[in-house]
């Protein structure tokens, strides 16, 4: 099955003083991957800038670089897009039977054979190592320790962490911050998605099995006899796992469940600070800014988000 999809994500920034100068760089042009196709993209500033560029970075995602020099004190960035999805889901029981220890040893030894090509292995051991919002902490340890038994195969692993955060922990919209860690998740049992995913990005990368963060978005539907509220969905984040024989195996513990075609990739690297949606800096007298996020995602061809 094909599903297209028109996408809005726009940010808007409200500033209590004048903004002389607004520099920035935005990930939210989607990527062409497979079973995904970028068919149109492109990212509007307001104020128009002085200066735009787009690049693609260390990690393949597709990146719009502005600078606005009129003085200013509303900033609005908006990405709009038309994405085609046929990613099927995979069925867990389908899945390379691959034991994760076999797995995290192959990585490990850079036994090309049972891991991956040359090339490909040095991002699989970049993939194994503590980054800026993922560390290797007792907590996570103790918690995942349970799910990787001796021999288990990784699919089997896979899916047990998607269950288990979804179930022992709580999502709670303001619960965490960026930077919540992983031990105090599980301590106060509440999070996002951002946080359950770099939770079970910890959990496999403390046991030497590659995983990344996905950043990008989830179709979502309204409540039966209700119409969908437009500009009221949200970015999304779940977990890319290295499967031998399958490759890399996109996983969502949010919804406990593997990754489909309701689900549009915007970019990807170790943590959510390689793929933030916007980061940059402003020059200003004054101090503190109010943020507005919306985010549309619909089927190709519903009225266009405005």
């Amino acid at each position: 099955m094909t599903r297209t999809y028109d996408l809005v994500h726009r940010t808007t920034y409200t500033y209590p003083q004048e903004v002389t100068d607004s520099y920035g760089r935005t990930t939210t042009t989607p990527r062409d991957v497979p079973g995904q196709a970028v068919l149109h993209a492109h990212v509007e500033v307001d104020p128009a800038p002085a200066d735009t560029a787009t690049h693609v970075d260390y990690y393949g995602n597709r990146t719009t670089y502005y600078g606005v020099t009129t003085p200013h004190t509303r900033l609005v960035v908006t990405a709009r897009s038309t994405i085609e999805v046929s990613r099927p889901r995979p069925e867990p029981t389908a899945l390379p039977d691959v034991a994760w220890d076999d797995t995290a040893r192959s990585v490990a030894s850079g036994d090309q054979a049972a891991a991956a090509a040359p090339e490909i292995l040095v991002a699989l051991r970049e993939m194994v190592l503590p980054s800026a919002h993922v560390a290797f902490v007792d907590a996570v340890r103790t918690w995942a320790a349970p799910t990787f038994t001796p021999g288990r195969p990784l699919g089997e692993v896979v899916v047990e962490l998607c269950h288990r955060i979804r179930h022992e922990l709580t999502y709670r919209t303001g619960s965490t911050t960026v930077h919540t860690t992983q031990a105090q998740l599980l301590a106060q049992g509440a999070g996002v998605c951002q946080d359950f995913a770099h939770l079970m990005i910890a959990a496999l990368r403390v046991h030497g099995v590659p995983a990344r963060y996905v950043s990008g978005y989830l179709e979502t539907q309204p409540p039966p006899g209700r119409a969908k509220l437009r500009g009221a969905d949200a970015s999304h984040a779940w977990v890319s796992v290295w499967l031998p024989g399958a490759g890399w195996v996109d996983a969502d513990p949010t919804n406990d469940q593997l990754v489909d075609d309701r689900y549009v990739v915007l970019g990807w690297g170790r943590d959510y600070h390689d793929v933030p949606p916007l980061r940059g800096v402003i020059f200003t007298e004054g101090s503190g800014s109010r943020l507005t996020v919306q985010v549309d995602l619909v089927p190709a061809g519903s009225p266009a988000f405005t």
